[in-house]
């Protein structure tokens, strides 16, 4: 009985663990060479210096400050979703997630200097990618987590040596 149990929870973790690896791996690259590339903007730029030069606490404001801003795009959803327009609400939910995403990770690049001078923070910080390396280590031994990357791998070399193809010399 055990076995079939966990062999269940298997089953329902690894698809969720792997979602989130390849979430942190494809998108958080993506979004971080746009906000870089928005960070060269110099309004952005300048508003960056102003927050490199707060104090811990007012940082860690700043910090959880977007997870407020998302809640009207939450609350959108809502309403979509209550008006039967559930595309709607899927994508202000998926828009406002990666926006959310986006501008905590910029945030959290620029902040961490300041925000680790606080000893509560720093052991946070610790122990949660401490336990984010385990999960990864964990989904990335997976075998099948194996065969998916050597296949993106393939198909990585395949179209590169199609495209290379393509252009006259």
């Amino acid at each position: 009985m055990k076995q079939h149990l966990k062999r269940a929870l298997e089953l329902a973790f690894i698809p969720i663990a792997a979602a989130i690896v390849f979430f942190e791996d494809v998108l958080l690259h993506y979004l971080g060479v746009a906000m870089a590339a928005l960070a060269k903007w110099p309004p952005v730029a300048r508003l960056e210096t102003w927050l490199r030069g707060l104090p811990p606490w007012a940082a860690l404001l700043a910090f959880v400050a977007p997870s407020t801003l998302v809640l009207p795009v939450k609350l959108a959803a809502v309403w979509f979703a209550l008006q039967g327009q559930f595309g709607l609400a899927t994508v202000s939910i998926v828009a406002g997630k990666m926006l959310a995403t986006a501008l905590l990770a910029r945030l959290y690049l620029i902040l961490r200097p300041t925000l680790v001078k606080m000893p509560w923070f720093l052991a946070s910080e610790i122990w949660l990618f401490a336990w984010r390396d385990r999960l990864y280590g964990f989904v990335r031994a997976l075998p099948a987590w194996q065969r998916v990357t050597a296949l993106l791998r393939r198909a990585k070399v395949w179209l590169a040596e199609l495209v290379s193809g393509l252009v006259p010399r």
